[in-house]
């Protein structure tokens, strides 16, 4: 049984998928910082000094009562609170990684069919050793006979 686990994981797609996995999460950390510490500054002093994080609904009242000045106020107070601020950083940042693995994708089906409509060098036999040779070479690279010349045999 181990052996067979062991054969599993070292399987490409097995360590593929982990490493994709565990890249993943780390993009994923990086867009969420870049949501949270780089787009959202702006945008919240574009529309008056608002913090999205801070956007909350008081759903029912903790042992202290309201009104609670922030978020972390309200959930220290024990207020079941609905976060809506905090999806809409959440939505920003999967919109994020979302539109960078599509680019990623993309790119790689482009380089795909580069590589697939490369036309291939045109070649012919040697007619001394009838090895394959590019069809414009003079010479062959494997027994050096003079291919310009017409073969007498």
């Amino acid at each position: 049984m181990f052996r067979e686990f062991k054969e599993f994981a070292m399987r490409g797609n097995v360590v593929d998928m982990a490493v994709g996995i565990i890249v993943g999460g780390a993009f994923g950390t990086i867009a969420k910082s870049l949501v949270n510490d780089v787009l959202m500054p702006p945008i919240g002093l574009l529309v008056g000094g608002v913090d999205f994080s801070e956007f909350f609904m008081v759903l029912k009242k903790g042992a202290v009562p309201g009104p609670y000045g922030s978020l972390a106020e309200a959930q220290t107070a024990g207020a079941v609170t609905l976060n809506y601020g905090l999806f809409v950083n959440s939505v920003i940042t999967f919109l994020i990684v979302a539109v960078a693995v599509f680019l990623l994708i993309k790119s790689i089906n482009n380089l795909q069919r580069k590589k697939e409509t490369t036309p291939e060098v045109a070649t012919k036999d040697c007619i001394y050793c009838f090895s394959s040779v590019p069809a414009k070479a003079l010479r062959c690279p494997y027994c050096t006979s003079d291919l310009t010349k017409p073969h007498n045999p």
